[in-house]
């Protein structure tokens, strides 16, 4: 650190998904979720964890600190929520009076708030609108000197959509479509409908619409939506209930559709297989549109996406393939938790209008191996502490055994460098498995991560090596792209499979990697090298000299209903409540057999003394 680095903290927080960014004249030094270090799934506090974690990564104070970020304009969200409930008046007074008096208490009151919670941190303080930060996190990291930029989410103040112009060290926003009508709140009411977890269950949307048909895509265009050409719409607000009420939907909605929501953990039909199906359809329609906008509008040859729908991996391979763009770049935080990241670099671009160097082919994200690592001293401290038996190796001889394991049909959860900054595992807190076994997908998903069984896998690949195994020859390194896999790996159904439906599939190999390959020959895939991780890389090829297949289970460490894992003994504790084989935590190695008998007794955290 010299006197003249410029530090600047950005900070998103009090909706889902709270966290925390540090930048140092421009480069980002640390990042992560809150509920990372809380274990409270999307935990939306303060982030308190997240600030220290990021402030020691540094290794600097608050007083060091030239700017705070906060991600979105807190009056400007709440004119906006005024006038919601002013608008349908009568109806929402009961949500109101739950919502009111917190937004009186708290968010308008915000700048006080956030320096108290800071420790009374006494410098600048900034704000950004919602979309903004969302379009500096798309843009301001990416390898591209100008860009398109499109950012869809549920709302930020009054923003849904927005669609920008990057050039050099800034970006303008050329169009912004508006609440009540979003393509996130639109998701997210199919979401709810078919008894998932709003702001978490979207995904389970997306992995169940492969085995749906979409009988109901006419339906939402009828009735639901009006949608343009220039991928702009509006929403028929009599069919959903989120401006006045606490549900998603409406009992028109119900009616439409043919029954009420269905009830969490239930069964799943038919039924909720043709929804999701039917909802993602409607929603790749219209990121397609929306993205051939913002390329008439700018003329530029790349595309950044950002926001919660730019998590929407199928939507995104679309784009890619069917698209206007030649590249396509998109921010692995493009939550709400990103808007940290981009806030603190759009005050350093912009309000202080600094330059923006860029390397083509090259982002300025560290692979988003943004989060904590652990030393060898600290990692042993901890698993000795819990009584666990381990062997430490070098790294070479590591690779080679876990290699080995992983060939035999081992279950490995991988703990190696710093953690993650995003939703996706990219092999720092991965659980990693052979792609060529035919149970592996069930077996992770009801053995080990507790959940549905029709959940997908990703692939890792190798980046030299994508192009034999998947019709995709570009980078991919933040799995948020689906591509086709390779036809010459695929397996054709076998006529007695060729009337089989929804989840019968399931079970049918589709290729020579069935445990990754969707039920559409589809894979969402995440491509390594050794430039941002030289270990991973290293066991893929491993693995390939052993199978000749440079491809490996990827799935986030974490069980259902928790955080991927942070700590050492967040894995050595999933590691132990699952059927997971081996675990590898730096340079350790732990076998399940020669553990003792794992007990969780009270506060687990607390009793082994960690922060």
């Amino acid at each position: 650190m010299t006197p003249r680095d410029t530090w600047i903290l950005g900070i998103s927080a009090f909706y889902h998904d709270s966290a925390a960014c540090l930048v140092r004249n421009g480069e980002i030094v640390a990042a992560g979720s809150e509920e990372r270090f809380t274990r409270k799934k999307g935990d939306a506090g303060f982030p308190s964890k997240a600030v220290e974690f990021c402030l020691a990564q540094g290794g600097i104070g608050l007083g060091d600190l030239r700017y705070v970020g906060f991600y979105d304009k807190p009056l400007l969200k709440f004119e906006r929520i005024l006038e919601t409930y002013l608008g349908v008046a009568p109806r929402g007074f009961g949500s109101f009076l739950k919502a009111g008096p917190l937004w009186i208490k708290e968010k308008l009151y915000q700048d006080d708030a956030l320096r108290a919670a800071l420790g009374g941190y006494d410098g600048e303080l900034l704000y950004a609108e919602h979309h903004e930060s969302h379009a500096a996190s798309a843009f301001l990291p990416s390898p591209f000197e100008d860009a398109a930029i499109l950012t869809m989410d549920g709302v930020g103040e009054w923003a849904t959509t927005s669609i920008g112009a990057g050039k050099g060290n800034d970006f303008e926003i050329l169009q912004e479509l508006h609440w009540p009508d979003s393509l996130g709140l639109l998701y997210s009411a199919f979401t709810y409908y078919t008894g998932f977890k709003v702001n978490s269950g979207e995904y389970k949307v997306m992995g169940l619409a492969p085995y749906g048909q979409p009988r109901y895509v006419d339906l939402i265009y009828r009735h639901l939506m009006d949608l343009r050409e220039d991928g702009s719409f509006t929403l028929d607000q009599r069919y959903f209930n989120y401006l006045a009420g606490l549900t998603m939907t409406s009992d028109a909605f119900h009616e439409l559709f043919g029954g009420p929501p269905r009830e969490p953990e239930s069964k799943l039909t038919q039924r909720e297989m043709d929804l999701a199906r039917s909802v993602q359809d409607v929603c790749e329609e219209v990121m397609l549109r929306m993205a051939r906008t913002a390329h008439r509008l700018t003329g530029s040859e790349n595309l950044c996406l950002a926001g919660g729908v730019a998590l929407n991996c199928v939507g995104n391979g679309r784009i890619h393939r069917q698209g206007p763009f030649k590249r396509l770049w998109i921010q692995p935080a493009s939550g709400d938790a990103g808007g940290a990241l981009g806030v603190a670099q759009l005050i350093w671009h912009r309000h202080l209008q600094q330059p923006r160097p860029v390397q083509p082919g090259r982002d300025a994200m560290k692979g988003s191996y943004l989060g904590p690592e652990y030393p060898d001293a600290e990692i042993e401290r901890q698993l000795t502490g819990v009584g666990a038996t381990f062997e430490k190796l070098s790294r070479e001889v590591l690779t080679e055994r876990v290699a080995d394991l992983l060939a035999e049909g081992q279950i490995i959860g991988w703990m190696n460098g710093r953690m993650e900054f995003g939703p996706r595992a990219l092999g720092a807190r991965s659980i990693l498995g052979d792609p060529r076994s035919p149970k592996m997908q069930a077996d992770m998903n009801i053995k080990i991560k507790f959940r549905e069984g029709f959940r997908p896998f990703a692939p890792s690949v190798l980046r030299d090596r994508v192009q034999d195994w998947f019709e995709h020859d570009d980078d991919s390194p933040y799995m948020l792209l689906v591509a086709p896999v390779k036809e010459s790996r695929q397996i054709p159904l076998e006529e007695h499979q060729k009337d089989l439906w929804g989840l019968d599939l399931l079970n049918v190999p589709k290729s020579d990697i069935p445990a990754v390959t969707h039920v559409d020959y589809s894979a969402r895939i995440q491509t390594v090298t050794a430039h941002t991780n030289a270990d991973y890389d290293a066991l893929l090829r491993a693995f390939e000299r052993r199978t000749g297949c440079p491809v490996l289970i990827n799935t986030s460490f974490n069980v259902r209903g928790e955080p991927i894992v942070c700590t050492p003994l967040d894995a050595y504790r999933c590691f132990m409540r699952t059927n997971i084989d081996y675990l590898v935590v730096g340079p350790y190695l732990l076998g399940k057999a020669g553990q003792p008998e794992w007990k969780e007794e009270g506060d687990w955290r607390t009793e082994f003394q960690l922060d």
